[in-house]
């Protein structure tokens, strides 16, 4: 098995004063750092995606803003490989398939935000390609839903997403555990 690190959408905007606070990004960003320190002392292939949106009436990883930036507890290194992406699904509309090929990835590490949006479209697709996964879910973050006049708090959300995902999509586990296996 040749595993890489995908970081989704660790970025400014989802950070207390950016403009989509999530609950719990500076936690799950210092677990995303934890992996993504522990993949390059391996020297490990990493690929950070950055959101930048581009459809009418965004608010939010505008371009040219603070907040479209990665945030700085994973921010990437010079000879990193960063993608941008306008979609959800880091694979859509990006070069990151023909990217893991090139390095004989099978096996994808993925850590980011938002659990219930871009990390599910991502860690689906990835399966639906042939990876097989492994989500670190304590380095994921997302923020509370609502449905019709119910309000979803964030920990369920999440909590819905990863159990959703655990199983046939991804292994799901905390971010110390995964680094412990690359370590063997």
């Amino acid at each position: 098995m040749k595993p890489a690190l995908i970081i989704i959408d660790i970025q400014n905007d989802y950070f207390p004063g950016g403009k989509m606070e999530l609950e719990g990004s500076s936690e799950a960003s210092l677990q995303a750092a934890k992996l993504l320190e522990a993949f390059r002392a391996k020297g490990l292939p990493l690929v950070h995606i950055q959101h930048v949106s581009n459809r009418p009436g965004a608010s939010f990883f505008l371009p040219d803003t603070e907040g479209v930036n990665v945030h700085a507890n994973v921010a990437p290194r010079t000879a990193e490989t960063v993608l941008q992406k306008h979609f959800p699904n880091s694979f859509r509309g990006t070069k990151l398939l023909e990217h893991l090929h090139a390095l004989g990835a099978d096996h994808l590490v993925i850590a980011g935000m938002m659990t219930h949006m871009c990390v599910d479209a991502t860690t689906r697709a990835a399966f639906d390609l042939g990876f097989s996964c492994s989500l670190a879910h304590d380095a994921c973050a997302t923020r509370a839903l609502a449905f019709g006049d119910e309000r979803v708090p964030a920990a369920q959300v999440h909590a819905a997403f990863v159990a959703a995902l655990a199983g046939l999509y991804a292994k799901v586990q905390n971010a110390a555990a995964i680094a412990a296996e690359l370590a063997i």
